[in-house]
């Protein structure tokens, strides 16, 4: 079964010599979960896009510093791509940046967040009615974001929220499933996002409760990665 991971983003230049590339992240991981898939990896941030949407089994959209509701040629190229992909009923996974293009895409609305930078470990409830594979109604894990999704796309439903961010996760039946946080980061790297940009685009009050919150705080990462695994397994 093969995944085609569109590579909305890179990890920074001065993190790239001790950190894969987003990209990679989830390659290796969830390969590490469902050794039965494998990947190929686009870079449409440079235009390398898939000949077409049968070139793969099911899709995996990761995050970017882009904002999703731009009208660069690729953002508009990549939302013909996500409708695309829905039609034909193919099995789609977006993050951050993912999340948010995916529900454009569909339909929803993106913009920066009155609310300013959502970063560090946020915990976010499962919505009533929804049962995850975790078994918990709290889950946490690492978050970088300005944008959000202002109005989620009709046909979607809204399974995890949190006062700061209200569709933190929204899913399709089987077909569909996206994460404004980034359940592929470690708090290793989490933390050396946040130094990077304390005092560049964080105020240093934002960045220190970041940081308190990554020293503090249980992530869900495996376990949200697994469940991501399976979900592109079992329907493609």
């Amino acid at each position: 079964m093969k995944i085609g991971i569109l590579a909305a983003g890179v990890t920074p230049d001065v993190l790239l010599s001790q950190y894969p590339t987003y990209a990679q992240m989830f390659a290796q991981q969830l390969e590490a979960h469902e050794p039965e898939l494998t990947f190929e990896i686009f870079d449409v941030r440079l235009d390398e896009f898939p000949a077409s949407t049968d070139s793969c089994d099911g899709w995996l959209i990761t995050g970017s510093k882009s904002d999703a509701y731009g009208d660069d040629p690729w953002i508009l190229q990549l939302c013909e791509f996500i409708r695309e992909v829905d039609a034909k009923g193919q099995v789609l996974v977006g993050i951050c940046f993912g999340h948010q293009v995916i529900a454009r895409a569909l339909g929803g609305r993106v913009a920066k967040f009155d609310g300013g930078w959502g970063v560090g470990v946020h915990h976010y409830q499962v919505v009533d009615g929804f049962e995850t594979p975790l078994g918990q109604k709290d889950i946490a894990f690492c978050a970088f974001h300005q944008d959000q999704v202002l109005e989620k796309p009709e046909k979607m439903a809204t399974f995890l929220t949190s006062n700061f961010c209200q569709h933190a996760g929204l899913i399709y039946q089987d077909r569909i499933l996206t994460f404004q946080g980034h359940p592929e980061f470690s708090k290793q790297y989490e933390n050396e996002l946040v130094d990077m940009y304390d005092g560049v685009t964080l105020t240093p009050e934002v960045a220190n409760k970041a940081r308190q919150s990554i020293e503090q705080d249980d992530i869900q990462n495996h376990q949200l990665m697994a469940w991501i695994g399976q979900f592109l397994k079992a329907r493609a």
